[in-house]
């Protein structure tokens, strides 16, 4: 049932065409947080990502009216850009734009998080097809679920890593019940940390978390061609545990982007599930995609599974291999 899965060398062979280009393509949302301090005066946080000494050519225009006081604080280190300022808006922002200039050119979001003087937030998702919001003065339960759900899908989604940890998964997998339960034990895992790092629970150095993110890819990789070879581990006869151990991982991985964000102090429960729910999409549309193009490729005619296979743990298995490198470099420069 499960043994066309190596099909899945389709979906790798693109992101092995997108690999060396990948860290050029943010998926780190940026964040334009506008806190009211005094009736119609803002506190103004901006942050953009970076990667070294690329920052996003990204940038906030407010509404017309609003004038700023004073120039801008900035702020700068290897992974983000944050000005600060005092802007004041006549008459408020509800009903009022705000655009996201150069959001269009990029494959990133920004979320729009704006905190009354009453205490309610409204939070707002600007994306490349839509990089304008309007306010509308009040908080919406839709508006941080919508906001955050694409969050979370766009971040597995476009996260390459996260996707070849998935495909390596399935490759490794066969039976339903198998896969099943390697599933349930990966969503488990990454809710786990992913809400307790989230909250501040637990921590751990980003850096070191994205380093063995990508060493977990390479283990089910190599486990992967072990099983091609005929050899077989625990990781073979029982992957869900490999796949709660590295979920575990993951989490970590998915908490720093939300970290990058933050969470509405009036909706931290809703908007914390909300963003879950959004990766779990996510992970079904790749596993989703995968079983559609097993089936496309099975009614075109028979292949050589048992070589496809050990070619797509091999991309996988070198492609993450050089990420580990990079990131482990990274950690000590």
């Amino acid at each position: 049932m499960i043994r066309t899965f190596w099909a899945a060398v389709i979906l790798v062979l693109g992101q092995l065409l997108a690999a060396g280009a990948a860290s050029a393509h943010e998926v780190r949302p940026g964040l334009l947080q506008l806190t009211e301090i005094e009736a119609d005066t803002f506190a103004m946080l901006w942050r953009v990502p970076a990667r070294g000494d690329r920052v996003l050519a990204l940038s906030p225009v407010l509404p017309s009216s609003c004038i700023p006081r004073g120039p801008p604080e900035r702020r700068r280190d290897s992974t983000r850009l944050e000005e600060r300022r005092t802007v004041t808006c006549p008459g408020g922002l509800a009903g009022r734009q705000v655009v996201i200039d150069g959001l269009t050119r990029l494959r990133t979001d920004v979320l729009v998080r704006i905190t009354y003087i009453s205490g309610a937030t409204e939070t707002l998702r600007a994306s490349p097809q839509a990089p304008v919001v309007r306010l509308a003065g009040t908080p919406s339960l839709a508006q941080v679920a919508a906001s955050y759900v694409g969050l979370g899908v766009e971040h597995i989604v476009l996260g390459v890593d996260h996707v070849l940890f998935v495909l390596a998964l399935l490759l490794l997998v066969s039976g339903w019940r198998r896969l099943v339960g390697a599933v349930t034990a990966f969503t488990v895992a990454h809710s786990i940390t992913l809400a307790a790092a989230t909250l501040g629970f637990v921590a751990a150095p980003p850096a070191l978390i994205e380093c063995l993110i990508a060493l977990s890819i390479v283990v089910v990789a190599a486990e992967v061609v072990g099983r091609t070879r005929g050899k077989t581990s625990i990781a073979i006869r029982r992957p869900w545990l490999i796949a709660f151990g590295f979920g575990l991982l993951h989490g970590f991985g998915f908490a720093g982007a939300l970290s990058a964000i933050g969470l509405p102090a009036t909706a931290v429960p809703s908007a914390l599930l909300f963003f879950n729910i959004g990766v779990e999409i996510g992970q079904l549309m790749i596993i989703a995609a995968a079983l559609v193009t097993t089936r496309i490729l099975a009614m075109i005619g028979p292949w050589p599974v048992h070589r496809l296979r050990y070619a797509a743990a091999g991309s996988i298995g070198v492609i993450a291999g050089f990420w580990a490198v990079e990131r482990a470099v990274a950690i000590w420069i």
